[in-house]
Protein backbone atom coordinates (compact mmCIF):
# COMPACT_ATOMS: atom_id res chain seq x y z
CA UNK A 1 0.00 0.00 0.00
CA UNK A 2 1.36 3.29 -1.02
CA UNK A 3 1.65 6.02 1.84
CA UNK A 4 0.41 9.47 0.93
CA UNK A 5 3.49 11.35 1.90
CA UNK A 6 4.19 14.93 1.31
CA UNK A 7 6.77 17.62 2.46
CA UNK A 8 7.03 20.27 4.47
CA UNK A 9 6.00 23.69 2.72
CA UNK A 10 3.25 21.95 0.66
CA UNK A 11 0.51 24.07 -0.86
CA UNK A 12 -3.58 23.13 -1.11
CA UNK A 13 -2.71 19.27 0.47
CA UNK A 14 -5.61 16.99 1.79
CA UNK A 15 -7.82 18.57 4.68
CA UNK A 16 -7.83 16.65 7.73
CA UNK A 17 -4.57 15.22 10.08
CA UNK A 18 -1.28 14.54 8.93
CA UNK A 19 1.42 12.93 11.49
CA UNK A 20 5.06 13.65 11.19
CA UNK A 21 7.48 10.51 10.05
CA UNK A 22 10.78 9.37 9.20
CA UNK A 23 12.43 10.17 5.30
CA UNK A 24 10.55 7.07 3.92
CA UNK A 25 7.57 6.94 6.12
CA UNK A 26 8.60 5.39 9.23
CA UNK A 27 6.95 5.50 12.22
CA UNK A 28 8.61 8.00 15.05
CA UNK A 29 8.65 7.65 18.72
CA UNK A 30 6.76 10.87 19.48
CA UNK A 31 5.18 12.10 16.37
CA UNK A 32 3.71 15.57 15.70
CA UNK A 33 0.32 15.72 14.31
CA UNK A 34 -1.45 18.77 12.63
CA UNK A 35 -4.66 19.39 11.74
CA UNK A 36 -4.64 20.95 8.19
CA UNK A 37 -7.39 23.00 6.59
CA UNK A 38 -7.91 23.53 2.62
CA UNK A 39 -5.61 25.60 0.97
CA UNK A 40 -3.45 25.18 4.00
CA UNK A 41 0.12 24.64 3.79
CA UNK A 42 2.24 21.89 5.83
CA UNK A 43 4.41 23.17 8.59
CA UNK A 44 8.14 22.41 9.25
CA UNK A 45 8.98 19.00 10.60
CA UNK A 46 10.87 18.58 14.31
CA UNK A 47 13.88 16.92 11.75
CA UNK A 48 15.42 17.94 8.21
CA UNK A 49 14.13 15.17 5.75
CA UNK A 50 11.09 14.04 7.92
CA UNK A 51 7.83 13.94 5.78
CA UNK A 52 3.84 14.30 6.98
CA UNK A 53 1.53 11.35 6.27
CA UNK A 54 -2.24 11.65 5.74
CA UNK A 55 -4.61 9.90 8.10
Amino acid sequence: MKKNLATPGTDNVEPGEWVETGPRGGKLDKPRVVHIDKGDRLPPTSKHGNKWEHK
